[in-house]
């Protein structure tokens, strides 16, 4: 058995470009497939957020629309009450990378908020990238990836190939024209090989021991690559 570790967003809401606050958190479907196939393969899961604080689900992701149905949504939503380990993160800061076989970062608009800006979570991307472990990243979760900055002031994912939430899913999602930022353009910018696909179908990339999924869809598909590199 190896340990996992998963790293949530803390934040509840997302600053928007006019300063009002959207409500967010992790996506709830992006936590919940990964969690389930990692801990069928007979694995242990460590949840960690920036502060140690209970990560937040975004309440629109346990929607019927957006779960196919009210059957899935409210089993997605059993599922997110059952899983022990969100209620009891350890702090982002404190984490011994040694002490996990790999790392996962899910999405929901959480991380645009502060895992985008947060240096200790940066810090630790970092280290997980140059160690060669598994570093599974889904949706928008990439926010993170901005945050991984190199003592010469260079990102450590730029020339990676790697999938996110596009700028037209942001788009069709009705949100894109309020952000301060879209998350497509920000990894470009910071030299991050954006490669989109089409909107809201599975999309995973693997680019040495980076697996990167754009959309909730890719959720367990990003999962499967991972135990695939954890052998």
């Amino acid at each position: 058995m190896s340990k996992i570790l998963f790293v949530l967003t803390g934040a509840d809401l997302w600053t928007l470009a006019d300063g009002t606050r959207h409500p967010t958190g992790y996506w709830a479907e992006e936590v919940v497939v990964p969690y389930r196939a990692v801990k069928a393969a007979g694995h242990q899961v460590v949840v960690a957020t920036p502060g140690g604080v209970v990560p937040p689900v975004d309440r629109a992701s346990l929607a019927a629309e957006v779960n196919g149905g009210q059957d899935r949504a409210d089993e997605i939503a059993r599922a997110v009450a059952e899983i022990a380990e969100l209620r009891e993160p350890v702090k982002v800061a404190e984490v011994d990378l040694g002490d996990f076989a790999a790392v996962f970062y899910p999405g929901g608009h959480g991380p645009m908020e502060d895992l985008a800006v947060d240096a200790d979570s940066g810090r630790l991307l970092v280290t997980a990238l140059d160690s060669g472990k598994p570093l599974a990243v889904v949706c928008h979760g990439p926010a993170a990836l901005l945050a991984a900055v190199r003592a010469d002031g260079s990102n450590a994912f730029a020339g990676y190939r790697a999938a996110a939430f596009t700028n037209e899913e942001e788009t069709q999602g009705g949100l894109a024209g309020q952000a301060k930022w879209l998350l497509q353009d920000r990894l470009t910018d910071v030299g991050v090989d954006v490669r989109p696909a089409e909107p809201w179908a599975p999309h995973v990339i693997v680019d040495r021991n980076l697996i990167t999924g754009q959309n909730p869809a890719s959720s367990a598909p990003v999962a499967e690559e991972l135990l695939k590199l954890l052998g």
